[in-house]
């Protein structure tokens, strides 16, 4: 390890103990740069509880070193009767289901955050299929208790239009079901995206499934097990698409993306065309170059895709581009009411977002003067602080407060940021 990632690292830890906020700079707006982008949490959760389940230890290269990921490498080799999650939404519902299908007696909590972050949808369904998983503290909500009895029932109804990840962790467990699993599924499925996901992992380990319309059905099998290696984050490249579409040139290369992905965030390659991005692949790798091109109104429904609404809402401000967002049903209860947030943080730019009706969001493009010394909050929300850094190619000193939130999918955010010519400091608050 070289003596820059060694000082990183350490700086990355003191940041955190002391919440630190980030002043950023961005001066130059011809931005030209390589990127090595971190790996997919979303995979690699879903890697690490299939290889838990298989009983055998391959090999995952690119291992992604956000907290998401740490938290679930450590709690899948916990011996401790509780485990402490953190914010990390993955591992609760994910590591629910897993101890539940291994008859496991576990008692699973996390932040106050977690705490109000609802879980009986996913609770029920196991329930159904004999868990007895009971509430430690509030009804519905974490933490909660596995009780390590066998689960034996093979059909239930779940709704879909809260969380896609009680799908998921559903499903990946149901392989090991004595009689296999149907899912019902009942409303709106959201985040389809990362189910269809799953299911294409799964099937890459030799597990098949059936999807039809709203019922998924899958038989007893065994996961067929082989070295793999994780792609990296198409979420997180969304933030450089928000650099490139800021910039005046941009000539970016990310490594590490495929134009074949499973991630249904890949999707912005073509969304972002609208908004002067153009994306040529390369071989492990995209480059972006911006163009002229730019529509006077944007409109999409973000339904399969909720993690983007940030980085497009900030985005389609700065370029003062009046929109209309759906499909934002979901953003009250991340890591934070994300809508909330946006419309607080958006109003110090002098930006007004309205949510006209649920999952809603709209702007017209009018605006009252920004403030004259902008501060940023995150609210413990990695995708706040990722999302809004590049605003500091528009708006000098621009802070953002606890910034080292964004270890929970992007550790080497601030450094990849400096490669490219933004001034980063810190400041303790």
């Amino acid at each position: 390890m070289t003596i820059f990632k060694i000082l990183n690292r350490f700086k990355t830890r003191i940041s955190i103990l002391f919440k630190m906020n980030y002043i950023l700079n961005c001066n130059n707006k011809d931005i030209t740069g390589e990127i090595d982008l971190p790996a997919s949490k979303s995979i690699n959760n879903r890697l690490l509880i299939i290889r838990a389940l298989s009983g055998n230890d391959f090999v995952i290269n690119n291992m992604s070193d956000s907290d998401d990921c740490k938290v679930m490498v450590k709690a899948l080799q916990s011996n401790e009767n509780s485990i402490d999650i953190g914010h990390a939404g993955t591992a609760m519902r994910f590591l629910t289901a897993f101890y539940a299908a291994t008859a496991q007696q576990k008692i699973i909590t996390g932040s106050e955050r977690m705490k109000n972050r609802p879980i009986s949808e996913l609770v029920d369904g196991l329930n159904q299929l004999g868990a007895n998983i009971t509430y430690a503290e509030n009804e519905g909500f974490p933490p909660v208790k596995t009780s390590g009895m066998q689960l034996t029932g093979h059909q239930l109804n779940i709704n879909g239009s809260i969380s896609s990840q009680f799908i998921t962790a559903l499903l990946l467990v149901a392989p090991l079901l004595p009689n296999g699993l149907t899912i019902n599924i009942t409303g709106k499925l959201i985040s389809s995206s990362y189910v269809l996901l799953t299911l294409q992992l799964m099937k890459a380990f030799g597990v098949d499934a059936v999807w039809d319309e709203n019922t998924i059905t899958i038989a007893p099998q065994f996961y067929r097990t082989h070295n793999c290696t994780v792609e990296a984050d198409w979420s997180g490249a969304s933030y450089w698409y928000e650099i490139a579409a800021l910039a005046d040139n941009a000539n970016i290369t990310i490594r590490g993306l495929s134009q074949n992905s499973f991630q249904g965030d890949s999707s912005i390659a073509v969304l972002f065309e609208k908004l002067g991005v153009s994306t040529q692949f390369m071989e492990n790798a995209v480059r972006l170059t911006k163009t002229d091109s730019q529509t006077n109104f944007f409109e999409f429904d973000f339904i399969n895709n909720p993690d983007l609404v940030q980085t497009f809402v900030v985005t389609l401000c700065m370029k003062n581009i009046p929109f209309r967002i759906s499909g934002a049903d979901t953003l009250r209860i991340k890591e934070t009411d994300r809508i909330a947030a946006l419309q607080t943080e958006m109003a110090k730019f002098g930006f007004i977002i309205s949510e006209p009706a649920t999952g809603v969001l709209t702007c017209d493009g009018k605006r009252d003067a920004p403030n004259k010394h902008l501060y940023i909050d995150t609210y413990k929300d990695h995708r706040m602080a990722l999302a809004f850094a590049p605003t500091a190619m528009l708006y000098k000193n621009l802070v953002i407060n606890d910034a080292m939130v964004v270890t929970k999918s992007y550790p080497t955010f601030w450094t990849d940021l400096m490669k490219i010519g933004f001034d980063v400091k810190d400041k303790l608050g």
